[in-house]
């Protein structure tokens, strides 16, 4: 069991900070339509991907599920988009850090509303994790306002910050956590994960097809695949992490949920080594005692 859950959260996290890293490289701030072609891309390999898991299953699935599925789809699918928009303003490490509190927001209406219950080793470090989610998302803002300050050096586009920018990450928590609740109601009475993720992925294979019907009939855009080769690397990973996460869910969410959020450590310290984004020693140390989290999570499973 420890090895079900815990590894494949593990694997979740370093898939989705890894797609975080390459939807950054991938958005281009002068593109309104930037996530929209994000979009695209992820619901090309999740579709394909949904085709190998109908292939597994003998083609045995019922696809009135996608429409059951629908509540929690359209929370992970908003969720997802509202991100995308995020990273045209915000820095991948004060994004990725603020938007996935919703770990813990999940974690805590699991606990709440479902009645799922933690050790006291578990609450301290959910708890660790959360307080290093938000405190390394605080710190990299006061950072960036700082050095603007000091600098006077107008901070790029992509990276600017502002009451208005930061509402997306705050809006991808609130919608996110509430995906991950219905998420967890779904998986524990109504369907099998791999209902599930059937279902989620065929609903974001057909908002790729709207999205590229906008974009190439609506607008008259150009969508030359082949060179959206950083958003294809983060759909890779992106769906590669949702494989892995719809079985990690489907244990004890209360624990789960804030445990994957911590992926956006994952995202802070790749910011920092390939985007050259400003990491001090205090995130050092916030990244540290998420790391412990973690490693606590697993050692009194």
């Amino acid at each position: 069991m420890f090895f079900s859950w815990y590894i494949s959260a593990v694997i979740t996290i370093l898939c989705w900070g890894i797609a975080d890293l390459f939807y950054k490289k991938g958005t281009d701030p002068k593109d309104k339509h930037s996530h929209l072609r994000i979009v695209i891309m992820v619901a090309l390999v999740m579709g394909i991907q949904a085709m190998f898991e109908l292939r597994k299953m003998d083609w045995q699935f019922d696809f009135i599920n996608i429409i059951k599925y629908l509540p929690v789809s359209s929370m992970y699918i908003l969720s997802m988009v509202l991100g995308y928009v995020g990273l045209r303003y915000l820095e991948v490490s004060i994004n990725s850090p603020l938007s996935n509190t919703s770990g813990a927001i999940a974690g805590i209406l699991a606990f709440i509303v479902l009645g799922k219950t933690m050790s006291i080793w578990q609450l301290v470090a959910v708890s660790m994790i959360t307080f290093g989610l938000i405190a390394i998302a605080i710190i990299q803002r006061n950072l960036a306002e700082e050095e603007k300050k000091q600098n006077k050096v107008s901070i790029d586009r992509k990276y600017k910050l502002g009451a208005l920018a930061l509402i997306f990450p705050i809006l991808y928590a609130a919608v996110d956590a509430l995906g991950t609740f219905l998420d967890d109601v779904y998986l524990s009475n109504l369907m099998s994960p791999e209902e599930a993720l059937i279902s989620y992925e065929l609903t974001f294979f057909i908002c790729g097809i709207v999205a590229l019907i906008y974009i190439v009939v609506v607008k008259k855009e150009k969508f030359k695949i082949l060179q959206e080769k950083d958003k294809a690397l983060a759909a890779i990973f992106e769906t590669a992490g949702q494989f892995f996460y719809v079985y990690a869910l489907d244990t004890n969410s209360v624990v789960v949920a804030p445990m994957i959020a911590s992926y956006s450590i994952v995202s802070v310290i790749l910011g920092r080594m390939f985007l050259k984004e400003n990491l001090t020693y205090k995130q050092y140390i916030v990244i540290a005692i998420v790391m412990i989290g973690i490693f606590i999570l697993g050692l009194f499973e």
